[in-house]
């Protein structure tokens, strides 16, 4: 029997990216600090530069880690190379990224306008092909990554929560990439997953959920509740792990039931 080759260890400094993480009630916040708390250092890229500057310090003086805060909108190329710039240049090496960035839209179909339709994809689909490439060339020099994207489960049930065909086609288009993707960065000891959430208690649900939503929602699912941001920030510090090295090309679903595949 052939030995196995195995990933490399990860380092003791090491840096995750976040995009669209400054949100106080956002999965990117709730999946910063579970990072921070495990040593990592933290990068939050948000469109809201001040904003993710205020989150990167309060993670800092909580933690005890480095964390620094850039503005980028992800949907542009130079915008998301000065920030991933700035980033190599200040923290360790980025060792993780999770593409968090990204609206949504519960805008009908037949009301839909291009637009508003390529607003969705500019900011859901190519941002997060913009920054994993961006940040892909380090870790691709350092033979170890891990890149982990969101979808929904909007992409799987063709919608039927909040937001509506725009939306569900961009985070479909996250599942293909993810697979695709693994597929040529194997070989450079990166792995490449997304996870699947069904509805969770943040702002792009159109704002916070009341008791009564949060009820009516919950009627399917089959523990009784919709997600909380730590429900799903627990899964992504897992795959952004060191001990995730033989999962890739996955798509975790994470709806509490609601969803059976």
């Amino acid at each position: 029997m052939t030995e196995t080759s195995v990933s490399p260890a990860f380092p003791t400094e090491r840096t995750a990216v976040l995009t669209g993480a400054a949100s106080a009630r956002g999965i990117g916040r709730a999946t910063a600090d579970l990072l921070a708390a495990q040593g990592w250092c933290i990068a939050i890229l948000d469109i809201d530069g001040d904003a993710a500057a205020r989150a990167a310090e309060e993670i800092a003086g909580k933690h005890g880690v480095r964390a620094l805060g850039v503005r980028a909108d992800v949907s542009d190329q130079e915008s998301v190379d000065s920030a991933i710039s700035s980033v190599e240049e200040s923290l360790p090496p980025v060792v993780a990224l999770a593409n968090i960035a990204g609206i949504s839209s519960p805008v009908e179909f037949m009301d839909e306008t291009k637009q508003g339709w390529e607003r969705v994809f500019a900011i859901n689909m190519t941002g997060t092909f913009l920054v994993t490439q961006r940040v892909l060339s380090g870790m691709i020099d350092r033979k170890l990554g891990r890149v982990v994207s969101i979808s929904s489960i909007s992409a799987q049930r063709g919608g039927g929560t909040y937001s509506k065909v725009a939306y569900s086609a961009s985070k479909a288009g996250i599942i293909g990439f993810t697979r695709a993707l693994a597929r040529e960065m194997g070989e450079h000891g990166i792995t490449v997953n997304c996870v699947a959430p069904g509805p969770v208690d943040t702002d792009i649900m159109g704002g916070a959920l009341s008791d009564d939503r949060k009820e009516a929602m919950s009627q399917d699912i089959l523990v009784g509740r919709v997600g909380t941001v730590r429900d799903i920030a627990a899964l992504l510090v897992f795959l952004m792990g060191e001990d995730a090295g033989f999962i890739t090309a996955a798509t975790y679903d994470i709806n509490g039931g609601l969803q059976i595949s």
